[in-house]
């Protein structure tokens, strides 16, 4: 499949369901708390994403259930929402969000300490994790390569003693939530395809605080770590501009 480069009008419109995106990662985050369940947090995105005029991206995409990812603790990706699942204070959760307006398609995540007893470790994985987002997305730019991106956010994630994920990546993002190229949270520098003006990635590292090995549960979708350590994603959708990267889930 070939890399897809978008004019300015299409990036406007990528920006229009990207800031949908921001502000139901925004109204959800402000619900995690104790005793909230993951399906509660569900509830109020479907709703906030009818509410904003869009459709979601992820319900029915490969038949995954919900509009949410709600991913606790060791979880890395694809947590479906649950009933049974309440948050408890010192969790973790990771949010990943999609929606798709007027043909175009928004994805972002974010990972949020549950109440204030969070140890500093996993406070320390979050505001690392969220780091190395924008350090790859500093690499975003015409001529710079997918590797510049990935080795930006490893070198980061590993000088800090945390480990990057790496079966599940990042991607180019359009009228598909998924599109080429492939975004590895790691990778070196010069390598990989090269980015021109036009092209959107979905950057997304998943950072954990044990080893890099995963595995996905007997419901085929949620990625765990291999050894049960936490797990933290952060994600923006990037647009490469000849201005230099341009964030579109603001």
């Amino acid at each position: 499949m070939a890399i897809v480069c978008k004019s300015a009008a299409e990036i406007e419109k990528m920006r229009q369901s990207g800031r949908i995106v921001r502000q139901v990662l925004d109204h959800v985050k402000g619900l995690v708390a104790p005793g909230v369940t993951t399906m509660d947090l569900e509830r109020t995105a479907e709703q906030k994403i009818k509410d904003l005029g869009a459709k979601p991206a992820f319900k029915g995409y490969y038949d995954y259930p919900c509009v949410l990812c709600t991913s606790v603790n060791e979880e890395i990706v694809h947590g479906i929402p649950s009933e049974t699942r309440s948050l408890k204070a010192g969790d973790i959760v990771s949010i990943d969000c999609g929606v798709v307006l007027e043909g175009y398609y928004g994805d972002a995540a974010i990972t949020v300490p549950v109440g204030e007893a969070v140890k500093p470790e996993f406070r320390k994985l979050l505001e690392v994790t969220e780091q190395s987002l924008y350090r790859g997305i500093e690499q975003a730019r015409i001529g710079n390569t997918v590797g510049d991106v990935g080795a930006a956010v490893q070198e980061l994630v590993e000088a800090n003693g945390f480990s990057v994920v790496r079966e599940f990546v990042g991607h180019g993002i359009g009228t598909r939530l998924h599109e080429e190229p492939q975004v590895p949270n790691f990778g070196a520098r010069g390598h990989g395809a090269r980015l021109r003006e036009g092209m959107v990635l979905a950057i997304e590292p998943m950072v954990n605080c044990g080893k890099p090995e995963t595995r996905v549960l007997g419901d085929k979708w949620t990625a765990v770590t291999a050894d049960g350590s936490f797990s933290a994603h952060f994600e923006h959708c990037v647009a490469v501009t000849k201005d230099g990267p341009v964030i579109l889930t603001q």
